[in-house]
């Protein structure tokens, strides 16, 4: 692998484990419709693909019936009050950002979720302060897997395309850091749909936990964490 200048993760199943908030969230929403809760499994599989999947899975209606998009925004609405009570770091996650600090190479979020429930999703969980750059849809004009938002992320941290990886646990993230130019991480650790496995998404690398990514990055790293102290 080439030196990198720049790391960008996706939010929800990459960077943050959101699911437990979502499954709170979208089982309080079929118990006030009278409707029974689903497994968490099944939920936390959806939930990379945003709150209507979310509805579609838990009411059985599609984006173009009239019951939809009514209790999308019941959801997220319910979301905006339970969005960082449970969702945390993946395990790994937090050492490995350390090491990206101690290595100096920037790294920054790139998320297909609002702005609205990404920046306070950062900020509960610290992560503000640190992120190089948060790129959410309100910030391009065209969502992932077109790569302008990824390419707007790395114009932010001043680093080439080239010389950046994308990390995410879906189709899209791959493919839009695929048509930016970039390295591509698929995490098998996300939440990967049942029919969808990430081994086919042609991502330059897989990886199964955060460590594997200090592994692949080598002596970039190793170096610096071993000059600053930092524990693995």
């Amino acid at each position: 692998m080439s030196p990198t200048r720049a790391v960008l993760f996706d939010l929800d199943g990459t960077l943050i484990d959101t699911a437990p908030d979502f499954v709170v969230v979208l089982n309080r929403l079929l118990e006030r419709h009278g409707q029974q809760p689903l497994a968490a499994e099944r939920i936390r599989q959806t939930v990379s693909d945003g709150a209507g999947a979310l509805v579609t899975l838990g009411f059985g209606v599609t984006a173009e019936d009239p019951r939809h998009e009514p209790l999308r925004q019941q959801l997220l609405e319910l979301y905006g009050t339970h969005l960082a009570v449970e969702s945390q770091l993946f395990a790994g996650m937090e050492q490995l950002l350390d090491a990206l600090d101690a290595a100096r190479i920037a790294w920054g979020v790139v998320t297909n979720k609002p702005l609205l429930y990404a920046d306070p999703l950062m900020r509960a969980l610290a992560l503000d302060t640190r992120c190089g750059t948060l790129i959410c849809p309100d910030h391009v004009q065209r969502r992932k897997p077109d790569p302008e938002a990824l390419l707007l992320a790395c114009e932010r941290l001043g680093a080439s395309p080239v010389h950046s990886i994308y990390v995410g646990d879906h189709r899209r993230d791959i493919e839009a850091g695929q048509r930016a130019g970039m390295v591509t991480i698929a995490c098998t650790y996300g939440y990967i749909l049942a029919h969808d496995p990430c081994h086919g998404w042609g991502a330059d690398y897989v990886i199964d936990t955060p460590n594997d990514l200090f592994e692949l990055l080598g002596n970039e790293l190793r170096l610096s964490v071993a000059h600053r102290g930092v524990s693995l």
